[in-house]
């Protein structure tokens, strides 16, 4: 078997095995045997046309095309030219396929259905990440970069992974990439015609195999395993289904302080909402006899963009034995204490805490940290809801409608950040408010005014194959074509709300659950929701129900305003139709149209953005580059000494010039190695005598020495002869070198010869030899300017 064969068969397995990262994401995972057998074929694709030979691009756009056939085949073929040949249908079944793909990983949880935009997310990746890894191995031969690709496929499976195994998975992409390393240094001595393991090992005096090439696996190994523990703690962990936007959400610290930042905490419900099975998500026990106000609240999203709602950055802290009193809430607004015990479904997996709000105190075990503007409790150091049972006091607050209207204004503060919009909100928004709530005296007027539009007055349909949508466009189609869920409805409603100058924010969590025999209240999926909170001073935040047929109208919002059409029962929400309905009736929840919602692992509660959001092949590519930027920085002087020996040992022209250049190059390459190796150059010496001070330094076995040697003549001839001779063989003479240099010494040398090589320095050296012949050039061309004379003066 020939060195690149063994190369290439050596790069498709460590892609394979890399590839096992991602095994537990999918169930089940035939995926991978399709994908090694498709793999199989691009990697012979390769090994064929580097035999014929084809130029190295051409290689690498062959193996591409016949990859995009193979995936043409499996999964358009109908849609494509004699199934095979992709044409605009197959290539919009592919944009189908990814799309659909792209709403199963925010949707599931680990392990996801293997769905075929799943399948096609998985195999295509696969076949990226190798053919990445052909080319730079064995295509260009050069295998130590082709590990940034295997260690971006195992940083990416390890960030979406619960992390109960990564350890396992890392040490078998590991042993992919050691592997592909020993198959490269197998082939390099194989071209020597010699293997120079340093000093005898048996008594006979014969070397007892190739050391050195050993020695350099094991000590980049250990490199990279190091590099690939640390990578992925550098990289944002990403929760939820498969892609959670919003990470762990907890920032770094004891429980006294950090940061939450959570991007999206929505997922998408629309795919959901025709379920048939509504599983329950918490069960709850209250001492409450109105359960019409017992909504369970996960997050707040009060940061909005023109495309979609998220919460904003905030400071969190540990969780004080009592909350203080609610932002707003005055002394005369009239409440009452209600204690709510809540117990998770054991696979039900929300890194926030679902709480009645305002929460006045929690009872929990674990890691938990507290949110004091949202007072909302998030999860720390990847605890989760599963299967915990937990205590929440929380205020049941009932305003009166007049306190309501005659609410002072808020603080500039508060108005200033919860009233933000950006210019890029479509015009017909803040028109369609203002229309709506022509007439009203107060903000609470409008407010309600706003909730009569879209729950009865307004002509909207409870839709739910409406698509979530996002663009700058999304609230003005839905006030358009009028027809949509609980996402459309708080969205647009809160948007309005802002418009007019009402503070305003998007709540996520789930509505009033249905009371059970043994008096407690079952929560199930279908009862999921979101709705939106407007701020009154003196009452705080108010939650308001704009979405027909879901959730349970406050009784604070019965206003006496003359033309109310607002139905006088406030219920829960019960099971319903899930079609388009155009009158009230009793039926679930918005939000138990999405499973996945409950059972992510994440603090998603509620859809996400789709059409002008980030899709999972913007989102991941940026990860993986983001992975690969973390690696090249500290490794890009290992990345420049290797391509610089590559292009200094490589072919050259058959002219006596060329021939020339290479010798020098050749010399350039030796000395700079033994100066990665200690062995610091001295311009004023003499090639043969610079040979000298390298074989004595390095202490260089004779073969080695007479490598050394037969560089520097060949350098001497060119430097000093009239007509140099060509010399054979030097790249060989310098890898024989740096293979006795490796060997003779220690471990700690060899690594900082590879990670951080001191003739890096000349990068520096020639930017600044740049640098300064740049200004010389440049004060050369500027025009020099003489004084003019006066009249009278002598020139």
């Amino acid at each position: 078997m020939s060195g690149r064969t063994r190369m290439a068969l050596s790069a498709a397995a460590a892609t394979v095995l890399a590839s096992c990262a991602l095994l537990p994401l999918v169930s089940p995972v035939t995926w991978l045997l399709q994908a090694i057998f498709l793999l199989a074929i691009q990697t012979g694709v390769g090994m064929a046309t580097r035999r014929v030979p084809l130029a190295r691009p051409l290689t690498v756009a062959a193996q591409a095309l016949v990859a995009l056939m193979l995936l043409t085949l499996t999964f358009a073929n109908r849609q494509a030219i004699l199934g095979v040949i992709p044409g605009p249908e197959a290539f919009g079944h592919f944009a189908d396929l990814l799309r659909a793909g792209a709403d199963d990983v925010s949707r599931y949880s680990i392990p996801a259905p293997l769905s075929d935009g799943i399948r096609l997310m998985l195999i295509g990746g696969v076949l990226i990440i190798g053919l990445a890894v052909d080319t730079l191995a064995v295509t260009f031969r050069s295998a130590a970069p082709a590990g940034l690709p295997l260690l971006a496929l195992y940083s990416v499976a390890a960030g979406l992974s619960d992390g109960g195994a990564d350890w396992l998975w890392f040490l078998v992409a590991a042993a992919g990439y050691l592997m592909l390393l020993l198959a490269e240094g197998r082939d390099r001595l194989s071209q020597w015609g010699r293997v120079f393991g340093g000093a005898p090992r048996t008594p006979g005096g014969e070397p007892s195999g190739a050391v050195a090439p050993v020695r350099t696996g094991r000590r980049i190994g250990m490199v990279a395993l190091g590099i690939a523990l640390v990578v992925p703690l550098a990289l944002p962990a990403m929760n939820g289904g498969l892609l959670d936007a919003a990470g762990t959400g907890v920032g770094s610290g004891s429980g006294s302080g950090g940061t939450i930042s959570a991007v999206n905490p929505l997922v998408s419900l629309r795919d959901s909402l025709n379920v048939d099975e509504d599983r329950e998500v918490l069960s709850l026990k209250t001492n409450t006899d109105d359960l019409s106000n017992l909504y369970l609240r996960i997050v707040s999203l009060d940061d909005f963009d023109g495309t979609t709602w998220q919460p904003s950055k905030r400071s969190i802290q540990a969780v004080p034995g009592q909350f203080p009193t609610p932002l707003g809430l005055g002394p005369d607004v009239r409440r009452a204490e209600v204690e709510t015990t809540i117990s998770a479904a054991d696979w039900y997996a929300q890194n926030w805490l679902p709480m009645p709000y305002p929460p006045s105190g929690v009872d929990i075990d674990g890691n938990w940290r507290y949110e004091p503007l949202g007072m909302t409790v998030v999860g720390d150091r990847r605890q989760t809801t599963r299967g915990m049972t937990y205590t929440v006091r929380s205020l049941d607050v009932r305003p009166t409608a007049d306190q309501l209207a005659n609410a002072p204004e808020p603080s500039a503060a508060l108005k200033r950040e919860f009233t933000e919009l950006p210019d890029s909100l479509p015009a017909v928004v803040a028109r369609t408010a203002r229309q709506v709530t022509e007439g009203a005296t107060s903000h609470y007027e409008q407010a309600v005014k706003l909730q009569e539009y879209f729950a009865v007055t307004g002509g909207f349909q409870y839709d739910t194959n409406v698509k979530v949508g996002s663009g700058r466009q999304a609230i003005a189609r839905f006030l358009r074509d009028k027809q949509g869920f609980c996402v459309h409805f708080s969205f647009a409603m809160a948007a309005m709300a802002r418009s007019l100058d009402i503070p305003a924010r998007v709540a996520v969590g789930f509505a009033p659950g249905t009371p059970q025999g043994d008096s407690s209240v079952s929560v199930g999926l279908k009862d999921a929701h979101a709705w939106p909170e407007l701020y009154f001073e003196g009452v705080g935040w108010t939650r308001f129900e704009p979405t027909p047929t879901r959730g349970s109208v406050p009784s604070y919002t019965m206003s006496n305003t003359p033309g109310s059409t607002l139905p006088d029962v406030a219920r829960p929400s019960q099971s319903a139709s899930t079609g388009p309905s155009a009158s009230p009736s009793a039926s679930e929840s918005c939000a138990g149209q999405k499973p996945e919602l409950c059972a992510s692992e994440s603090p998603e509660a509620a859809v996400a953005a789709d059409d002008g959001g980030p899709r999972w092949y913007v989102v991941v590519p940026l990860w993986i580059l983001g992975g690969v930027a973390v690696l090249l920085i500290p490794l890009a002087p290992m990345l420049w000494r290797l391509r610089t020996r590559a292009v200094r040992l490589g072919g050259h022209g058959r002219t006596a010039a060329d021939v020339s250049l290479h010798t020098l190059a050749v010399w350039q390459e030796l000395t700079d190695s033994a100066w990665d190796f200690g062995i610091p150059p001295d311009d004023s010496q003499t090639p043969r005598k610079t040979a000298a001070r390298i074989v004595r330094l390095g202490h260089l076995d004779p073969p080695a020495a007479a490598s050394v040697h037969r560089v520097a003549d060949a350098v001497e001839q060119v430097l000093y002869a009239p007509a140099p001779r060509p010399v054979a063989g030097l790249a060989e003479d310098v890898h024989r070198v740096l293979a006795n240099l490796e060997s003779k010494g220690s471990w700690t040398t060899s690594l900082r010869a590879l990670l951080a090589p001191r003739s890096s320095v000349r990068v520096a050296w020639a930017l600044s030899d740049w640098w300064i012949n740049a200004k010389r050039r440049a004060a050369a061309a500027r025009p020099t300017w003489r004084r003019p004379s006066t009249p009278g003066q002598r020139g």
